[in-house]
């Protein structure tokens, strides 16, 4: 089985190669790391027993932070270890916990990849981040006898088909998963279906409701501000867009302001995905608005916005603060079909909510905002056109939207400590069994 999995990546690693060379020299991905990538990776306290926790890209990361707090507090005498698959979640994990903790890439499944890794991190337990069970790292963990728990676990919709095909394989490695604690009783369902034990899998809600502040005031929103000359005019802000998603914000956002009642509206582009930013630039350009790049005033290269321009959030680290200017916000990657974006931090902020009909791999916040009317969905241009005049021509309904957005949020939180009980209340059993065989 294992020389099997490490054929079918080593053919998978060949098709890919191309792929990964256009990205290193096109977006100057896949640059770093390597290292680490092959299982080199080095640990800051070697002698303290260690927690491994793999989050996968920002939105993992993002959700990983009350946990990574509460681990510190309960379990001070353990090292935590993150590692991530993306650059922008490396990234990302660095600003949160380098100055706490080692942060690396994830090793590549290889066998004898992950057995470098596991002897050099020699992790006592390891945690992953909602669905990130691979092959090798399960079969070398439950040889060496660590455990393996998956925290705020969901499987979409797709990835359950997918792995429905293969039934068979994704239940032998699922079984090698010592505890699940999921998301909603749907994604405990679907961890069952595909292998793993009815007992080790347990409900604990979504830690995403726990990382979304509520709050109307984000740190250093109001330099952001400054910088751009965003004053009292009403701010549209489209965070975490995808491809072909920005054309159609433009085409409404032009309909909009062509209206008398609507010309002090300014928009906020943020695509999610760097390697885009120049792209989308440029497709703003083409479509006849004035723009101004954040990137460049951020860095003094470009004087301050006027309120013709159309604003390009082209940096790392700041959606938060755009979202938390804003009158209205729409989520991206939900009118076109790739499954959307994270809403429960605009809706924590207490803001308008918009979003599309492709946000599938938000399933739950989605039925929550929607059955609680904290969000509006839209079907398509026309929709979300008629959404935001609706809107912004009726500011009750706008804040009675964002009310009860908030409110959902806070109804749905506290995932975060039914998790660490589960993981406090496993980690006692398993040195409890140690200590009974020793």
């Amino acid at each position: 089985m294992r020389i099997l999995i490490d054929f079918v990546y080593l053919l998978a690693g060949v098709i890919y190669s191309p792929k990964v060379i256009y990205r290193s020299v096109r977006h100057k991905r896949y640059r770093s790391g390597w290292g680490q990538r092959f299982g080199k990776i080095s640990r800051r306290s070697p002698a303290k027993k260690c927690i491994w926790l793999h989050a996968v890209s920002v939105g993992e990361v993002n959700a990983a932070r009350t946990i990574i707090k509460e681990l510190e507090d309960r379990f001070s005498d353990f090292e935590i270890v993150i590692s991530t698959t993306t650059d922008t979640g490396f990234a990302r994990a660095n600003a949160l916990f380098n100055s706490r903790h080692m942060v690396c890439y994830f090793p590549f499944d290889f066998s004898c990849v992950m057995r470098r890794a596991f002897g050099t991190i020699r992790p006592a337990l390891c945690l992953l981040m909602e669905l990130e069970v691979w092959p090798n790292f399960v079969q070398i963990a439950q040889k060496l006898n660590i455990p393996v728990v998956v925290i705020n676990g969901r499987i979409s919709g797709r990835s359950f088909s997918r792995y429905k095909i293969i039934k068979p394989i994704a239940k032998k490695i699922f079984q090698k998963v010592r505890l699940v604690l999921a998301q909603t009783q749907e994604y405990a369902q679907r961890f069952k279906e595909i292998g793993c034990p009815s007992e080790t899998v347990v409900v604990t809600g979504s830690l995403k409701y726990d990382t979304a502040q509520i709050t109307d005031k984000v740190e250093g929103a109001n330099e952001l501000a400054a910088q751009l000359d965003i004053g009292d005019e009403r701010l549209w802000v489209a965070g975490g867009t995808g491809n072909d998603e920005e054309q159609i914000l433009l085409d409404v956002y032009r309909k909009l302001v062509e209206q008398k009642q609507f010309e002090d509206l300014r928009l906020v582009i943020v695509p999610r995905k760097p390697e885009r930013f120049d792209q989308v630039a440029a497709l703003i350009k083409e479509r006849g608005f004035d723009l101004i790049r954040y990137s460049q005033v951020k860095s003094h290269t470009s004087g301050k916005s006027s309120i013709e321009s159309v604003i390009l959030g082209d940096t790392m680290g700041d959606l938060r603060k755009f979202y938390s200017l804003a009158t209205i916000i729409f989520v991206g990657r939900s009118l076109v079909s790739m499954g959307g974006s994270d809403m429960a931090e605009a809706a924590a902020l207490g803001k308008c909510t918009i979003f599309g009909p492709y946000a599938f791999n938000f399933k739950q916040t989605v039925d929550e905002l929607l059955a609680g009317e904290g969000a509006i969905m839209v079907k398509d241009e026309d929709e979300l056109l008629k959404a935001m005049r609706k809107c912004l021509s009726d500011t009750d309904f706008a804040e009675k939207i964002a009310r009860n957005g908030q409110e959902v949020i806070k109804k749905n939180q506290g995932a975060t400590t039914k998790t660490i009980e589960q993981i406090a209340k496993f980690l006692k059993a398993t040195e409890a069994a140690e200590n009974t065989e020793n």
